[in-house]
């Protein structure tokens, strides 16, 4: 018996198919957040490999809290300048779950400004 997927659960898979359809191959700018940090990596699907991540956990972001807009920033920023490095431009964005506003937002917009496309 299957058993029953929480509203969370059925928005991500929802958000992942139609990234599948739209995405043309591109790697994917996939976020995570929790109640006291925030995580991004960038996943290369068709390869089954993470190129790049950042998150609130690593020793220079660990001074400040993890769960505020200027942590999310940080972490877009670094995931975009390690992306960048990799030989990766164009991603596409995996919000998962999570709405598109606050630290979601925060973080693709500095991934953008960092010089990541989608």
């Amino acid at each position: 018996m299957a058993q029953k997927l929480t509203p969370f659960e059925r928005r991500r898979q929802r958000v992942r198919t139609g990234l599948r359809a739209k995405g043309g191959g591109r790697a994917r700018l996939s976020i995570h957040r929790s109640g006291r940090h925030i995580y991004a990596q960038i996943i290369d699907d068709a390869a089954g490999k993470t190129v790049a991540s950042a998150s609130t956990l690593e020793k220079d972001a660990r001074a400040k809290s993890g769960a505020n807009l200027d942590a999310a920033v940080a972490v877009g920023k670094a995931v975009a300048e390690r992306a960048k490095a990799a030989g990766v431009t164009r991603v596409v964005f995996d919000r998962g779950g999570f709405l598109f506003h606050g630290r979601v937002k925060a973080l693709a917009d500095a991934a953008r400004e960092g010089g990541l496309e989608f």
